[in-house]
């Protein structure tokens, strides 16, 4: 995994590019409903008088309705353009949780309905940016950069997505925050859509099969990989909590969530700040290692501010790792299928994420905060021995990767093709 001279620019140079700066900022305002959903329904039932339970089974129909609805919207984009699926389908989510907003939890049958209705038909606004960035940028390099650039701005909107929640509850009622949050979740969407990269582009032309975007198996080795990266992550939020309540200090888990986000911001920015050359699923394996070592620490409990340091060191690979994945997906994703391809990889890391809160919470009642914690040092190992397990089907017979080279439209006989052509006119 070679490094290559400082990367010319660096994020600036991505967003001076015409349309990226609204495009990145409308997919994270668009994208805003979905990122504070579990908080904003958690504060919207104990508003109500719900108990916790109730919030988790709104949290959990919520979650799995959105794993759901990704990759099929996804695909939907990829047949019919962004626009006539992404604006349709966040009116829809937005309308789904103001329905909740307006009638509350009286009615619990009509309140999962609602949530389900928000999950299902949450837009595909993550996937979509990274299926434009190819024809928005042009050069490979740029996208690779790109990758880098928002999976430190996913930091960023989980940073900041909560603090206005709170604040729109303050000023107002969680139930108003839940309308103005889908409101804001609205006109991102519409902000991306209405752009000409958005308009014009369209998916290169795919062959017709059930599975779409599941029928590469490199694709497979990859969502197999992430599922455990997200198992690990989702832990550590359980396990935060746990910690907290044992130094009788609640604000420490405020501390310790913070500090591992300023790891992967850190990480993310460092990371976008080189050129790398070299295959990237061979440096996603050496990532993951990292990210599987600095996740062990974590198991040793230490006083509030060393364990700040150890989730910031923890924090520190997950951003490198996620922007490296988008590109391993681009490369393995089958023509015509981007779209797919990465709502997939968000699905997968969702459904893992929530598995490992379901496994961690009773792990720590068994065996104590410790346990919790090392819950995440093993589903980042088994993330690692996954991609070990999987090296030859990853392998794409390419060139390596020269920066500054035009976007690839092949990647090989007999492999997947690129999707640095998608941006064709009507």
């Amino acid at each position: 995994m070679a490094t290559e001279a400082p990367a010319r620019g660096g994020y600036l140079d991505i967003l001076r590019a015409p349309h990226a700066a609204r495009l990145l900022a409308g997919t994270l305002v668009g994208r805003l409903p979905n990122g504070v959903g579990p908080i904003a329904l958690t504060l919207f039932v104990r508003d109500q008088g719900g108990s916790y339970t109730l919030a988790g089974g709104l949290i959990a129909a919520y979650g799995v309705a959105t794993a759901v609805g990704q990759p099929l919207l996804g695909r939907a984009v990829d047949l019919k353009g962004q626009p006539r699926v992404q604006l349709p389908a966040a009116v829809l989510s937005a309308l789904g949780m103001a329905l909740l907003a307006l009638t509350g939890i009286g009615h619990l049958g009509l309140a999962y309905v609602a949530v389900v209705v928000a999950g299902l038909f949450t837009p595909p606004l993550e996937g979509g940016l990274r299926a434009l960035w190819p024809s928005v940028l042009g050069r490979e390099d740029r996208v690779h950069r790109a990758y880098a650039m928002d999976a430190v701005a996913q930091e960023v909107m989980f940073t900041v997505g909560p603090l206005l929640l709170t604040l729109l509850v303050s000023l107002w009622s969680p139930a108003a925050a839940l309308l103005v949050i889908n409101l804001l979740g609205v006109l991102g969407a519409l902000a991306v859509v209405l752009s000409e990269p958005s308009r014009t582009w369209r998916s290169a032309p795919r062959e017709a099969h059930w599975l779409g975007a599941l029928r590469s198996p490199g694709l497979l080795a990859l969502l197999g990989s992430f599922f455990f990266v997200g198992l690990a992550l989702g832990s550590i939020t359980v396990a935060a909590v746990a910690y907290a309540d044992d130094r009788g200090t609640p604000s420490v888990y405020g501390w310790l969530m913070a500090a591992l986000g300023l790891g992967a911001l850190i990480g993310g920015v460092t990371y976008g700040a080189r050129q790398w050359s070299g295959a990237p699923e061979r440096r996603l394996r050496v990532l993951v290692l990292f990210l599987a070592v600095c996740y062990l620490p974590l198991v040793l409990t230490p006083g509030p501010v060393a364990m700040s340091a150890l989730a910031a060191l923890a924090g520190v690979f997950l951003a490198p790792v996620l922007a490296c994945a988008f590109i391993v997906v681009d490369r393995h994703a089958p023509r015509g299928t981007v779209t797919e391809a990465f709502s997939w990889l968000v699905t997968t890391f969702g459904v893992g994420s929530a598995l490992g809160s379901a496994v961690a919470g009773p792990a720590v009642e068994l065996a104590g905060t410790v346990a919790g914690f090392a819950v995440a040092g093993a589903g980042g190992l088994v993330a690692l021995l996954v991609l070990l397990a999987t090296g030859r089907v990853l392998h794409v017979p390419a060139a390596p990767e020269t920066p500054g080279a035009e976007p690839r439209h092949a990647v090989g006989a007999g492999a997947p093709t690129s999707v640095h052509t998608e941006k064709n006119t009507h």
